[in-house]
């Protein structure tokens, strides 16, 4: 048997710019949809309007990060769906649910 040393290097690659301006465009985009969840949490009155644009751009956000993050982006069109689909199922569930329980609460008194 053949006694093998460790012999490991540090190869540095050349910067990519191309990459760096892709990581700074998804930061900023996801940064201008806080700031307008940020502004609306301020300047609206609360309802349903200010909750479910909330949850439509905490979607939207969850939405970017997955295609850009998990490469999904780069993938075959079913398997994107078969992610995003069951999400907004979830979603649609969860918004019932509460809906429906706030009726049987109120019903109850």
């Amino acid at each position: 048997m053949e006694i093998q040393e460790n012999k490991s290097t540090l190869v540095v690659e050349a910067r990519n710019d191309e990459k760096i301006k892709k990581i700074w465009k998804t930061a900023g985009i996801l940064l201008a949809i806080t700031v307008v969840e940020f502004i609306m949490a301020f300047t609206m009155g609360r309802g349903i309007l200010l909750y479910g644009a909330f949850m439509a751009l905490t979607v939207w956000k969850a939405k970017y990060i997955m295609m850009e993050f998990m490469h999904l982006g780069d993938e075959v069109k079913p398997l994107f769906y078969s992610i995003i689909v069951p999400l907004i199922f979830l979603v649609w569930l969860i918004i019932v649910l509460v809906k429906e329980g706030s009726e049987i609460f109120l019903m109850r008194w």
